[in-house]
């Protein structure tokens, strides 16, 4: 599994390239990271980019429910980016465990995603 954290529009949008199948020790790195810059930001914009994403094991799952559950109100908008059907299901499914707005892009509208993430 690789993760991938990079800043954008001067920190208020993180964008987390994910690949391969994420892992509890993943959300060791990422989860810091976001709370960081939470702290320093406020609420949080995410690009949410999967290239060759494979999901979750089921201990890296249920830490994605706690990092849900915990920053419910903290991200204002959520850009999912993939090439498959699943990943564009997933992005309706998370819905209600956020308040951000939640949208998916194919990989070939990349750009159309980090325009809207980042919109006013």
């Amino acid at each position: 599994m690789s993760v991938k954290l990079t800043e954008k529009d001067e920190g208020k949008v993180m964008e987390v390239q994910v690949s391969g199948k994420l892992s509890a020790e993943d959300y060791k790195e990422f989860v810091p990271e976001f709370e960081r810059r939470l702290q320093e930001r406020g609420r949080l914009r995410v690009l949410f980019d999967m290239v060759d994403f494979h999901g979750w094991n089921a201990s890296a799952l249920w830490q994605d429910i706690k990092f849900d559950l915990k920053h419910f109100g903290d991200i204002e908008r959520v850009a999912m980016v993939g090439d498959k059907k699943w990943e564009k299901g997933m992005s309706i499914f998370c819905r209600p465990f956020t308040r951000a707005k939640v949208r998916y892009f194919d990989h070939d509208h990349t750009s159309e995603a980090h325009t809207w993430v980042a919109a006013e």
